[in-house]
């Protein structure tokens, strides 16, 4: 499987070839490399900077954060809470930090209880929120924009996907791995595929992270410096009705320790999901944002 690499500066120049390029991508490998995309390197550099600083705070820091008793998926994952391969029972072997839509807590949303609606909680780190919401922000706007090449390679507005993806559920994860122990079958990260739209990732340059094209065998993601690593999540798949594909991939134990950080854009918890016009009979029931999410989520955390 060739994993291509796609300048978003083409988007500016030749939409339709860039539409043409990346709805190849999303056909035929769900995975494609991002360069040019416009994020500034100093914001990326802060991001991966302060996350390491988070995840080099003492456990009795990072336990009230609790992504465990948090019903918004925000918070701190420690080491061996999740499981991505509910198949296998092996355990991931990272730490993760989610941030979510900052709202704050009279948000009449948040008051009203709606799903993955709630504050984010923050360490006490200066700086850290800051360098987390301008990253989200940059990338939450650039999810959006990739949407639009999307839609026009499936014959549809430019626009067609941005009301959906006005007040997303995205989060923003930060990830840590520790280096590989040794031990018998352990992994960084279970076979899985994403469960949203778009996933962002953006990594330190670690090796680990793994594809499996259906019907082929696992083979490494080069490492572009400065790249974004975009994927198909399930939740795509599904509204394309199986046009595009949500490869399986996965996080072997790196040989030293590995960051990265992942966004996953999610649309509204309202937004409508069903077989887009011109994909044929629909494969699946609509569902809504929230509903198709909460179901993926509930077999992730084993505590």
């Amino acid at each position: 499987m060739n994993i291509p690499t796609l300048d978003w500066a083409q988007h500016g120049t030749d939409p339709d070839g860039f539409a043409r390029d990346l709805g190849r991508a999303c056909r035929e490998t769900g995975f494609f490399l991002l360069k040019n995309h416009g994020v500034p390197d100093t914001m990326i550099a802060q991001v991966f900077d302060q996350a390491a600083r988070f995840f080099a705070l003492p456990e009795a820091d990072k336990r009230p954060l609790s992504i465990a008793t948090n019903p918004h998926n925000r918070g701190w994952a420690y080491l061996g809470s999740e499981s991505l391969d509910d198949t296998s029972g092996q355990t991931d072997r990272k730490e993760a930090f989610n941030i979510g839509l900052d709202l704050p807590a009279d948000d009449p949303r948040v008051l009203a209880g709606e799903p993955f609606r709630g504050v984010n909680l923050w360490p006490d780190l200066p700086g850290f929120r800051d360098a987390m919401l301008d990253y989200f922000n940059a990338v939450w706007g650039l999810g959006v924009d990739l949407l639009q090449p999307v839609a026009r390679d499936l014959s549809l507005p430019p626009d067609h996907f941005a009301p959906s993806f006005d007040a997303p559920m995205a989060t923003l994860r930060l990830l840590s791995y520790p280096a590989a122990s040794g031990a018998q079958g352990e992994i960084g990260a279970g076979a899985h595929t994403d469960y949203g739209a778009l996933t962002l990732l953006l990594t330190d340059g670690a090796p680990g992270l793994q594809v499996r094209p259906r019907g082929g065998d696992w083979q490494d993601v080069p490492h572009v410096p400065g790249a974004f690593i975009v994927n198909i999540g399930d939740c795509l798949m599904r509204w394309t009705n199986d046009i595009y594909v949500s490869t399986p991939h996965r996080v072997l134990p790196p040989p030293r320790p590995r960051q990265s950080v992942a966004f996953f854009l999610d649309p509204n918890p309202d937004a409508h999901v069903a077989a887009l016009p011109g994909t044929g009979a629909a494969k699946y029931p609509a569902t809504t944002g929230a509903d198709y999410l909460h179901a993926r989520l509930s077999a992730t955390y084993s505590t």
